[in-house]
């Protein structure tokens, strides 16, 4: 009811200002005037200085129906007085004239004026054609006025006329109409100073013309709008009202059109600007349901009248003027009553808050006025300002652009909301896919593993090597999915701490030895001495980055040799710049395929997927963590001659020294955890059960075993248990709420949280519940023991 009494207010307002407008405007324009000027055939100026003020030809002009008399004989007929502006129409009996088919001529004398500055007549067009004499000379016409159709010919275009110097004048006027279903003279010739009458002439042209093209810009803005939103019917159907209702804005009333374009057709032109209006109608009804489709009251009146508007149009394009022209004043009867049903409709959406509907009910409030002034001027009930009416086009069709506006930004948010609920729908489930994939590969990897270790023959020996290599392969195409998945998302951030660059590339080094060794391959490494410190970065993206590199190297070399390299190309006292570059002697890449490699799922060449495998996501992946560093990763090959891929970053350096001796393992790759050291482990799968426990029993440790955290919390016994392995996703109570629990019981143990979940995306909510690190399942069960000691180690066991 609030939200009511506020837009009744508004509506309120705006009336009052229209209304006010309005007054404005008739009463401006009774100003204009002076009233009865011509009595009985004279305009007697009484010495009045007519170059000061404009004066309309208004009264009782001499008429001579059904004649077109030559100005020299003008004196030699009988003539009556009819009072200008005037018409003879086919409904009505009127000054001898029972339709509106005929010729006439009229004259007046205008005596006994002062001109002072030179004067002008503005002579208006008429129904249908005319000729204007002055003191017996032919002084304007419009088309050709005759006494039979075939010697007429209908033009219609607004003038300006010079007046000769003399004491008096005489004008006489030849009319004559075969065309419309309307005659005579209905605008009224206009007599003052000629600079001021062309240049309100030509001001008035101007506004014409620049709101015609302004209309004509805007539909054509919308109509592209609507290309690129093609759901939007409402925006189509709203930029064809523009480009149809364009038209009229310069194609009536002084006819701009006509000025501009000397050989438009009068008949064409009739029935493009009764088109415009009707088909205008046509498509802002279409417009109006589309917007406001459930607010439409009886929606069978509004669907009449649009049938009727396509109807008339159709008559119009195919019937002759004299025809189609007679139901203009009924046409424009009921849109006396669509301009209150559309109001109400605008008023019933922005009861309901619908999207647009403010803007939307103010236009109507707007037009409504100003079709009132047409429509009463068309009847010759009162004369308008035109500045009023131009003002009052600008203000609805604002109104409306402002309406199509919000509501394309509403379907914008939309859109964008739906896009952002597909982005999170798709991170969602890869995030389920990637814990459901994970946990039985978490099984296969670590069977595979003591498999491995129970002194398999030399045929299960390969064959576990082979389900233990196509297990991690299956684990890497998941994380690289996710990985580019949490880019495209922007949830990946770079962090800045201090890492080992050497340490880092001797680790892939080694880590990729093997795969060289296997495909017989010689695995070169390069490390430029400078590299005495240890920069600051992203040793997780870092190691990545230039894993993938060198993996995608080798794969791709069947003999030769992969090499990887780090030097130093600038130092300085705070910073280091380092080229990391991966070279290979493989199959090398063409230069147009080259600009499409590092596009996601994309190979050099699709033979490349189906001999060498791989989803095409590692070299995208890298690229785009570089370019979060604003680091480019670049390509230089040629086919047959292997690639080169290198990048060059800027790192800043720290004062810790780097770590030159390189981490060997045991003899044996071992570790082991102190016999008899009791853990906890809280699992709720079966098979990660069996794994883990086994792992961990084989190095010799005792294992408790909780399906969930409330069973952990019954089990937990504090003297007993040196460390907690702690699942985080369980039923009944899960393993940060576990974890909280035994924090609060003043518990300090390690307890490493085991998760199917990328680290990144639970390691804040781990930490804050308590938990001390996190391994990553499925674990290499050596880094898996390894973690487990080192916590075990800082507790003094």
């Amino acid at each position: 009811m609030a939200a009511f009494l506020i837009m009744r207010k508004k509506l309120l307002i705006v009336f009052l200002c229209w209304l006010f407008v309005l007054v404005g405007s008739v009463n401006s324009r009774a100003q204009e005037t002076t009233g009865q000027t011509v009595i009985n055939g004279v305009y007697n100026a009484n010495k009045k200085d007519l170059s000061q003020q404009k004066t309309s030809l208004t009264g009782n002009w001499r008429f001579y129906p059904h004649q077109l008399i030559a100005p020299a004989q003008i004196a030699q007929h009988s003539f009556q007085f009819i009072q200008l502006p005037s018409v003879w129409d086919a409904a009505t009996t009127h000054n001898n004239f029972s339709n509106s088919i005929g010729y006439a001529s009229f004259s007046v004398i205008i005596k006994n004026y002062t001109k002072g500055e030179p004067l002008a007549l503005q002579m208006p067009d008429v129904y249908s054609s005319y000729k204007l004499f002055i003191n017996g000379k032919e002084a304007a016409a419009n088309g050709q006025p005759g006494t039979t159709k075939e010697n007429s010919k209908p033009y219609w275009q607004t003038k300006i006329v010079d007046l000769p110097e003399a004491d008096s004048l005489e004008l006489v006027l030849q009319v004559a109409n075969f065309w419309h279903s309307k005659g005579g003279v209905y605008k009224i010739p206009v007599i003052g100073n000629k600079s001021q009458l062309v240049a309100a002439y030509q001001e008035a042209i101007s506004y014409d013309l620049i709101l015609a093209g302004c209309l004509l810009m805007g539909g054509l803005f919308f109509f592209g709008l609507f290309l690129y939103a093609k759901t939007d019917k409402a925006i189509l159907f709203f930029s064809l009202f523009c480009l149809f209702y364009s038209y009229r804005m310069a194609g009536t009333e002084l006819y701009a059109y006509h000025h501009v374009f000397h050989n438009l057709g009068w008949f064409a032109a009739i029935r493009m600007e009764y088109m415009t209006l009707t088909m205008g109608l046509a498509f802002f009804i279409l417009y109006t349901q589309q917007l406001f489709p459930g607010y439409v009251y009886r929606k069978y009146l509004l669907n009449g009248l649009l049938v009727v508007a396509m109807v008339y149009s159709l008559i119009i394009l195919l019937a002759p003027p004299l025809f189609f022209t007679r139901f203009m004043p009924y046409f424009l009867i009921l849109m006396f009553f669509y301009i209150p049903y559309t109001l109400l409709i605008y008023i019933k959406a922005y009861r309901n808050k619908t999207i647009g509907s403010f803007y939307a009910l103010l236009s109507a409030a707007v037009v409504m006025i100003v079709f009132l002034l047409i429509n009463l001027q068309y009847f010759n009930v009162l004369q308008a300002d035109r500045r009023i009416i131009i003002i009052g086009y600008i203000c609805f069709f604002f109104l409306q652009s402002m309406v199509l506006s919000n509501r394309f930004s509403d379907r914008l948010k939309q859109a964008a909301q739906l896009a952002q609920q597909g982005l999170k729908a798709k991170s969602e489930f890869l995030s389920i896919m990637s814990h459901e994939i994970r946990t039985p590969l978490n099984s296969v990897v670590g069977m595979s593993y003591l498999l491995q270790r129970n002194n398999p023959r030399q045929d299960q020996h390969e064959q576990l090597n082979a389900l233990q290599f196509s297990a991690v392969h299956l684990l890497s195409i998941v994380n690289n999915i996710l990985d580019y998945n949490k880019i495209e998302a922007g949830k990946i951030s770079i962090e800045k701490i201090e890492m080992d660059l050497p340490a880092i590339a001797t680790n892939i080094y080694n880590g990729l030895k093997t795969l060289a060794d296997e495909k017989r391959i010689e695995l070169r490494i390069t490390i430029d001495e400078q590299l005495t410190h240890k920069v600051l970065g992203d040793p997780t993206r870092t190691t990545q980055v230039i894993n993938n590199l060198l993996h995608n190297a080798i794969k791709f070399t069947s003999q030769g040799f992969a090499s990887l390299e780090l030097l130093v190309t600038a130092k300085t006292s705070n910073s280091i710049t380092v080229l990391v570059k991966v070279t290979d002697s493989g199959m090398g890449i063409a230069a147009e395929q080259q600009k499409i490699i590092f596009d996601r799922f994309t190979q050099a060449d699709t033979s490349t997927s189906r001999k060498y495998g791989g989803t095409g996501l590692g070299l995208a992946i890298s690229k785009k963590i570089l370019e979060l560093q604003n680091v480019a990763l670049l390509v230089s090959s040629q086919p047959g001659k292997g690639a080169s891929f290198f990048f060059t970053q800027v790192f800043p350096l720290s004062k810790e020294p780097v770590n030159r001796a390189i981490q060997e393992t045991t003899a044996n790759g071992k570790r082991f955890i102190q016999e008899g050291v009791n853990l906890l482990l809280v699992e709720d799968n079966p098979m990660n059960v069996l794994v883990a426990k086994t792992i961990l029993e084989k190095n010799g440790a005792q294992v408790d075993v909780a399906e969930n955290g409330q069973l952990a919390l019954e089990i937990f016994d504090a003297q007993k248990h040196k460390l907690i392995l702690m699942d985080l996703d369980m039923p009944v109570m899960d393993g940060y709420e576990a974890t909280r629990q035994i924090r609060k019981q003043g518990e300090n143990l390690p307890i490493i949280a085991l998760t199917a979940s990328m680290p990144k995306e639970v390691e804040s909510t781990v930490f804050r519940a308590g938990l001390n690190d996190i391994i990553l399942k499925p674990f290499n069960p050596d880094e898996f023991i390894a973690t487990i000691q080192q916590h075990l180690s800082n507790t003094g066991i």
